[in-house]
């Protein structure tokens, strides 16, 4: 072989090495998301970049959906980043009921097991608590569409926007597997094209 094509290919080498690990560590342990609609509002808005956290409910096969190992099941309150059941698109969601749960969803306010979650209202907004962890409502578009009394089942969740009246969510297409949940979105980690950190 020339010498010329061995220093080709021991250049190469680390620039695909280091591909290769960026590759994994994006499908399978962190990775950010941009925003495209307003159904999350006010928690998230249009164009904000979220970091998703890949590992928080088990670590994957890399660009797979399958585990090689199941971590803690999503929790009520979380803000997940799922593939829709319907067309694989990637959605940005809250988990509102878990496996078990009786959950009813009435003008936009979510009940379990016949308790309703409380909303109160803070510096003019609407802010509801899930599981004792508050975040802020988006009330300009209603509360959208009524969904059960329904128990939810094994290994799926209901997911909704916060913005519930301008959200296609799970009232929409129905329960979510748990496989189809890629990760929890951890912050807001830009805005306006600045660095910041809202938690979520």
């Amino acid at each position: 072989m020339p010498p010329r094509a061995n220093t080709f290919i021991r250049d190469m080498v680390p620039v695909l090495v280091a591909m290769a690990v960026v590759l994994v560590a994006r499908s399978s342990l962190a990775d950010h998301y941009k925003v495209p609609t307003g159904s999350m509002e006010p928690t998230v808005l249009v164009g904000d970049q979220i970091c998703v956290s890949k590992i928080a409910y088990g670590l994957r096969v890399p660009a797979s959906l399958t585990y090689v190992a199941r971590g803690p099941a999503p929790a009520r309150g979380d803000v997940v980043v799922l593939a829709s059941p319907v067309n694989r698109e990637v959605l940005l969601k809250r988990v509102v009921a878990v496996p078990g749960d009786v959950v009813e969803v009435t003008a936009g306010r979510v009940a379990i097991d016949g308790v309703l979650d409380p909303i109160h209202v803070e510096d003019g907004r609407l802010i509801e608590e899930i599981d004792g962890r508050p975040h802020a409502l988006g009330g300009d578009y209603g509360g959208g569409p009524d969904f059960g009394p329904t128990r939810v089942p094994a290994d799926r969740f209901l997911v909704l926007g916060d913005n519930r009246g301008n959200s296609a969510d799970g009232r929409f297409f129905g329960w979510v597997d748990r496989d189809a949940i890629l990760g929890r979105a951890v912050a807001v980690c830009v805005r306006d094209g600045k660095p910041v950190w809202r938690p979520l």
